[in-house]
């Protein structure tokens, strides 16, 4: 892995101002280190703690509520892609809860997304900056979000791209045998979905990194086969200044009435995990209303003068690897 690879993600230093609470930092100096009286623990510690968290997680207020967040968001997001309307409801089926977790669901034994599943909307997924879950509560429980969500939207782990420097390699080995793929390269965040539908889940990660995945999917077409799990754009848009956002964060300005957010449901539980996260699509006729000069600008995001950069720059990185594809 690359030097960069040996620092931290840095996560925003400020929340929006309506939020209560204040989401305590990520990084291995301050992160929740439950299990610092084994710091060599091995695999199955750690998939014990994603066990455990899972169940939780399962039976918890947030989960429900979110679930109703996203069925709708994914409706809309699986009727633009005109799915077939057989296709759409077993894609959804998974997403709607009539009950609580059946008892296989919440056994000693479960990781959450564990059984195989068929995939019937062909969704990708791409995760970047969970960060520590090893050693951090909070990371841990983005994660057991990530491959409940997997499972739920019939997405196999196979077709789950995952990266952030700060992994150390238990944690590589546990992804691995979770059955996602772990990236051994810093994308910053360029990677082009190329037609295919995809679903981005980068909680609390820096702006650099969305604006660098907008500009790499620049296009009415790209951008309606993507949806964005992450920080809220609304948020960005209050807590930054308009100079600085269209300066810095081109992309991000020149989308903001292109798109749909929804904020995922707020509970004391998880307020530390999921505070100023929002679920965002784009609407084709939305992007087809903005200027029609929007599409030509093409300037490759630099960030010489950015302070507080949020992102750990891949110092490697050649010009012409700005576009990824997928694996």
């Amino acid at each position: 892995m690359a030097s960069a690879a040996l620092e931290p993600w840095q996560t925003a230093a400020q929340r929006r101002k309506r939020r209560s609470a204040e989401r305590r930092p990520r990084g291995r100096e301050v992160a929740i280190r439950d299990l610092e009286a084994q710091p060599e623990a091995d695999c199955g510690v750690v998939l014990r703690r994603i066990r455990e968290a899972g169940k939780d997680l399962l039976l918890s207020d947030f989960w429900s509520l979110a679930l109703e967040t996203i069925n709708s968001c994914l409706t809309k997001h699986l009727e633009q892609l005109k799915v077939p309307e057989r296709t759409l409801s077993e894609a959804l089926g998974n997403l709607r809860l009539d009950s609580l977790p059946d008892e296989s669901a919440v056994t000693p034994g479960f990781i959450p997304g564990e059984n195989p599943v068929p995939g019937t909307c062909h969704w990708k997924c791409v995760c970047y900056g969970i960060g520590n879950f090893a050693t951090c509560v909070i990371a841990r429980h983005q994660l057991t979000f990530l491959l409940l969500f997997l499972e739920k939207c019939q997405i196999p782990r196979r077709h789950c791209w995952v990266y952030d420097p700060l992994f150390s390699q238990l944690e590589i080995a546990v992804l691995k045998s979770l059955g996602v793929t772990v990236l051994s390269e810093n994308e910053e965040g360029r990677r082009s979905v190329h037609g295919e539908p995809t679903i981005f889940y980068m909680p609390h990660c820096g702006t650099a990194l969305y604006n660098n995945l907008l500009c790499s999917n620049w296009s009415v077409d790209a951008l309606a086969k993507m949806l964005i799990i992450g920080n809220s754009f609304r948020g960005l848009e209050e807590r930054l200044l308009a100079r600085i956002l269209q300066k810095n964060y081109a992309y991000i300005a020149k989308v903001l009435k292109g798109l749909e957010e929804l904020e995922l449901p707020e509970t004391s539980q998880y307020m530390d995990v999921f505070n100023d996260t929002s679920i965002h699509w784009f609407p084709v006729q939305k992007l087809q209303r903005l200027p029609t000069d929007t599409w030509a600008f093409r300037e490759e995001p630099d960030y010489q003068d950015c302070e507080d950069l949020e992102i750990i720059r891949d110092k490697g990185r050649a010009p012409s690897a700005a576009d990824q594809n997928l694996p």
